[in-house]
């Protein structure tokens, strides 16, 4: 009998699966999706011909024929879409008019822009506007009054996008009216959630900025620092609305309702009623839908004591969710979510069986579902992500029972705000869960190794589905297979998690006590691998000086870890892009001053702020600024005070040269551009030892500034197959025809140079590049 309700179960997953597929093929290939269609539909007459003519068992006949057409509706409404994208297409590279509706919430970006999705209406050149219905994303200065529901009209530059993304043009804003506010219940949910955004950052840090994200989804006011922080450690899914929310409402609800005694019609009612209400509430964009219709169909299967029925239903609702929307197929959203609510109705009440064998059962069904979901994710992160959080699972067990409190908390305050004293007190009882939280991933984003860098791709994903595969057997204490296999399943899992567990020690011997040992002593300049960013390090006397972090915080820590850093006396901050700034906030407290760039955010100041207040002094960087570091001279070369013709930026980068103590003559060029190298290159006086090459690479470079310093060294700093091309072949023959070793921290790793008897030696951490040793040129 169970067997047989297994088998059902799982009949649906083709036709989940082979849908996903084709929307993958269609919104890649847009001219594929007619052949699609085509094919799919003489698929399903030749089914249902061999079924009738051959006497199959309908039951299998109809779920090829279901398969067959559900492959060919996704096709469809993928084919039906192409017009209209490749006309939105057409206006890449102009500036447009265009007017539609607000989808989404809006968010600010890394630029301080606010972006949400738009629904057009009508889109065209300036003046001309014609009949246009496709998604976009749009940017524009922060404003109020992009809610949900809301009818903009923007003027601004037009971008296309990539096949795949669901948006088929960016517009960036530089015009913008709001034609008319959000109305009915979009508006007075807008100003729910405002009056609650206001009336929780009004509270103390940390949890204030956090609490509206956990309640209402709103994450406008989660600082970059903690936003770091929950990515780090695995718990960025509960800054935003998710599946996690929307079962804790329907749960909630259905267990009120039980409670005053009503029976199981009514709880669903009222639990589905109110689910409608949160998804209004926190704004119904794609993604809200979305976690709103697996949650519920997840938690309605188990409440109402059908579990055997949940799998079938969510391949049922992937199903419909990609025919009305096929481009959610390329969302990491969606596979995670999907991924998420299959854990919690296949794996969590295993492992929760497992686990009841050394903890309370109630423990085991609250520890058993975030890790169910965490293993059932981590495979589909590593396909896309640089970073896998190790210590993810501990920091769920610990966040994860505080997220309900927060939520149903926090509701509570939205629905009391009539009477502003009960919404207050509400509001402050929600303060703490998330306080706990946000403790909770600044702590766990500070644990050394609490994270492991690795290439996304397919070969990741796979070792991450191994692990987690033998993790899910051993804490189930069972396994899902049969014959030899499953006899050998536990064994082998064991021996999987044994040497995981010792190159994971390894790993951290390696970084932690025995990093002497890893790393040569007389070096004076190391170049971090941060990944797509700068992070470079320059040492004499043991002073220390650190120009730019990255962007993430465990690449920047681990490479200050292995060089026994534990102090900074002075941090350069070139400029405030994510990926040289992104993980200063981590060194707040470490730090003895700060030299910086011109500020043009609110993002910026507070981050100086942070940093200040963990007793850094506060400096703004400007040409002729000069100092010392142990037995080093350095000089600020650029930006130029107070410079309209460069503002804030890649070109307002603050370049700086270190000379003497055991430091060879250095440049380091942050971001500039051409331009701003050639107006450099003028105060400029004989050679270089080493050049830290501008902007990671860019073909954006001055050849003349390149062949002037003659350097002997040229360090590029750029992630492994970054987006942008960097380090460009044209740019690495420039350094290497005036004379340069091109030294690459995507190729390389870690990169240590040192000076020994007039000549630089050159350690890599990787062995592809061998150390190599170059005579010094007499800088003077």
């Amino acid at each position: 009998m169970n067997g047989a309700t297994r088998v059902r179960d799982l009949r649906l997953v083709p036709l989940a699966l082979f849908v996903w597929g084709v929307a993958l093929v269609c919104v890649f290939v847009p001219q594929a999706s007619w052949w699609c269609a085509g094919l799919a539909l003489v698929g399903g007459l030749w089914t249902l011909f061999l079924m009738f003519r051959q006497g199959r068992k309908r039951a299998r006949g109809g779920l090829e024929t279901v398969i067959v057409l559900g492959m060919a509706a996704v096709a469809m409404t993928a084919g039906f879409a192409v017009p209209q994208r490749d006309a939105a297409a057409e206006l890449d590279g102009r500036v447009i008019e265009m007017i539609g509706e607000i989808t989404s919430s809006a968010s600010v970006g890394s630029d301080g822009r606010l972006w949400f999705d738009v629904q057009s209406i009508r889109a065209g050149t300036l003046g001309a506007p014609e009949s246009l219905a496709v998604p976009m994303r749009v940017g524009v200065e922060p404003e109020p009054g992009f809610d949900l529901g809301a009818v903009i009209r923007v003027t601004g530059d037009a971008m296309a996008t990539d096949a795949g993304e669901r948006a088929a043009a960016v517009v960036f804003g530089m015009r913008v009216e709001i034609l008319q506010p959000a109305q009915g219940v979009f508006g007075i949910a807008s100003q729910v959630r405002e009056d609650f955004v206001e009336r929780a950052t009004r509270l103390p840090e940390p949890g204030a900025g956090l609490l509206p994200g956990l309640a209402v989804g709103d994450t406008r006011a989660v600082s970059e620092e903690l936003g770091a922080a929950m990515l780090t450690s695995g718990l960025s899914h509960l800054t935003a609305v998710s599946g996690a929310n929307c079962a804790i409402v329907v749960g909630a609800v259905f267990w009120l309702v039980a409670l005053c005694g009503g029976g199981r019609g009514s709880r669903v009612a009222l639990a589905l009623t109110a689910l409608t209400a949160f998804v209004v509430l926190v704004t119904p964009e794609p993604s809200v839908i979305r976690a709103s219709v697996m949650a519920a169909l997840a938690m309605l299967t188990l409440l109402c004591g059908r579990p055997s029925a949940g799998i079938s239903v969510l391949c049922l609702a992937v199903t419909g969710i990609l025919v009305s929307d096929p481009w959610l197929a390329t969302t990491p959203g969606f596979a995670l979510s999907a991924a998420a609510t299959a854990a919690l109705i296949v794996l969590a009440p295993p492992l929760a069986r497992g686990m009841s064998r050394w903890m309370p059962q109630p423990l085991a069904l609250a520890v058993g579902i975030p890790v169910a979901a965490q293993l059932a994710c981590g495979p589909i992160i590593a396909l896309f992500a640089e970073q896998q959080s190790i210590i993810g699972i501990p920091a769920n067990m610990l966040a994860d029972p505080a997220a309900p409190i927060a939520t149903v908390v926090g509701l509570l305050a939205c629905l009391a705000a009539p009477i502003p004293p009960l919404a207050d007190l509400f509001a402050a009882s929600a303060w703490l869960p998330a306080a706990w939280i946000a403790t909770t991933a600044t702590v766990s984003a500070a644990v050394p190794g609490g994270t492991a860098l690795v290439v996304p791709g397919i070969g990741a994903a796979l070792l991450v589905a191994v692990l987690s595969t033998a993790i899910g057997i051993v804490l189930a204490g069972a396994t899902p297979f049969q014959g030899i296999v499953g006899r050998w399943s536990r064994p082998a899992s064991f021996v999987v998690l044994i040497v995981a567990g010792g190159l994971l020690g390894a790993r951290l011997l390696l970084t932690g006590p025995l990093v002497a040992a890893t790393v040569p002593e007389d070096w004076s300049i190391a170049a971090c691998d941060v990944g797509q960013g700068d992070g470079l390090v320059v040492r004499s006397e043991g002073r220390i000086a650190l120009i730019d972090t990255g962007m993430e915080p465990e690449p920047i820590q681990s490479c200050l870890s292995a060089l026994g850093i534990e102090r900074i006396d002075l941090l350069i901050l070139t400029h405030f892009d994510a990926d040289h700034v992104g993980a200063a906030w981590t060194l707040v407290g470490r730090v003895d001053a700060v030299l910086h760039g011109p500020v043009s955010a609110p993002d910026d100041t507070r981050l100086l702020g942070e940093l200040q207040r963990g007793g850094a002094e506060i400096i703004r960087a400007s040409t002729g600024m000069h100092g010392s570091l142990g037995g080093s001279r350095w000089r600020v070369l650029w930006p130029r005070p107070n410079s309209a013709a460069f503002p804030a930026g890649n070109d307002a980068s603050v370049v700086v040269e270190f000379d003497g103590g055991d430091v060879p003559r250095s440049l380091f060029l942050g971001d500039l551009s051409a331009v701003p190298q050639r107006m450099l290159a003028q105060q400029l006086r004989g050679a270089y030892a080493v050049v830290k090459v501008a902007h990671h690479g860019s073909a954006d470079q001055d050849p003349a500034l390149y062949a002037q310093i003659r350097a002997r060294i040229a360090i590029f700093s750029a992630g492994i197959d970054n987006d942008y091309g960097h380090p460009r072949q044209e740019t690495i023959a420039l350094t290497e025809a005036a004379g340069a070793l091109s030294l690459r921290t995507d190729l390389q790793g870690r990169i240590l140079i040192g000076v020994d008897d007039d000549e630089l030696v050159v350690w890599t951490e990787r062995a592809d590049a061998p150390a190599e040793t170059a005579d010094v040129d007499d800088p003077e």
